[in-house]
């Protein structure tokens, strides 16, 4: 899963196809969706 920064759509790989550009505003700027659940590792 991607987001768009522009409009904040959620886009599948699939529809970015060729270039990278949203398929919904045609911005160039997309960002890979992290994930909501926060891993916190001991330091020793």
């Amino acid at each position: 899963m991607y987001i768009c920064l522009s409009c904040k759509k959620e886009i599948e790989f699939d529809e970015i196809r060729d270039k990278i550009r949203c398929p919904y505003c045609g911005y160039k700027v997309i960002m890979k969706q992290r994930p909501k659940t926060i891993t916190k590792v001991p330091a020793k």
